[in-house]
């Protein structure tokens, strides 16, 4: 902000390069007739399309719709789920629950905060590799740096059950690996080579074909948003059948309490009446 001067020059209007409403008349989508150009797209492809501003083929569009359909966990066990779920058991509104639980996906340790650190992972280590350093040199650096790789291990388990649905996905759609792909799994290799034991989890891939596809850190990032709503409806519609305040409720004999013990209230004495 520069002051009066810029919010004057900006008064009563709005300068865009991405649409306008025209009342009763039309709607320009990033340059296009929304209903007239794009009234009979898939709306991933729309979606991609506002993200981007580039038109993907059939293909590419199947491929990025898979990448959400794969992780749309519908388990109010999972972090953001569980939003959704204590929300809608304390009798909230589903655009609220829904809401909250969209916000709460972008954890730092699940969900969309891994999987910028991942794309930015993978973007440096091309970039890294192409001036004559070696992946496993990398993979070594990252480690000493960060302590971690992003995109590498997972929480409870050692595996990924979605990668392989989403590799299959793509052979199917004759969608070969591209430059980023491959170079996920050579950082994989480093790291199992190494003796660090970390699989790619999820994230690695999703951002690997994502970068192929020509996604920046903050279009991956956006393109992530919704990923997990699929999931996180079915959630919602299965706390509302239930009895209010039934989500997973916790005795207290079940919490691990270290403070003073059990105390006597006494009843506070009443002020004499004159």
């Amino acid at each position: 902000m520069k002051g009066p001067r810029e919010l004057l020059e900006h008064e009563d209007r709005w300068v865009t390069a991405m649409g306008k409403w025209f009342p009763g008349e039309r709607t320009v989508f990033r340059g296009k007739d929304l209903h007239r150009a794009c009234g009979r797209w898939d709306w991933m492809r729309l979606h991609v399309f506002g993200i981007t501003g580039r038109e993907y083929n059939a293909k590419e569009i199947a491929l990025l719709n898979a990448i959400w359909v794969d992780t749309s966990y519908p388990d109010p066990r999972l972090w953001n789920n569980r939003v959704v779920a204590l929300s809608i058991s304390a009798r909230s509104t589903g655009s609220m629950a829904l809401a909250g639980a969209l916000a709460t996906s972008e954890a730092s340790i699940y969900g969309q905060g891994p999987c910028i650190r991942t794309m930015d992972l993978l973007l440096r280590a091309r970039r890294t590799t192409q001036l004559g350093t070696s992946v496993d040199d990398f993979v070594r650096q990252e480690l000493e740096t960060h302590r971690r790789v992003a995109g590498y291990g997972r929480p409870v388990v050692g595996g990924d059950e979605r990668i392989p649905h989403l590799l299959a996905r793509a052979d199917e759609l004759e969608i070969r690996s591209g430059t980023f792909v491959r170079l996920a799994f050579r950082i994989e290799r480093a790291l199992l080579e190494g003796g660090w034991k970390f699989r790619m989890n999820y994230a690695a891939l999703a951002a690997a074909f994502c970068a192929d596809l020509g996604f920046s850190p903050r279009e991956f990032y956006l393109f992530t948003f919704l990923a997990f709503l699929a999931g996180m409806v079915p959630c919602s519609l299965e706390a509302g059948t239930a009895p209010e305040g039934t989500v997973f409720p916790l005795g207290c004999g079940r919490i691990a309490y270290a403070g003073p013990g059990r105390r006597a209230w006494e009843r506070p004495v009443e002020a004499a009446v004159e």
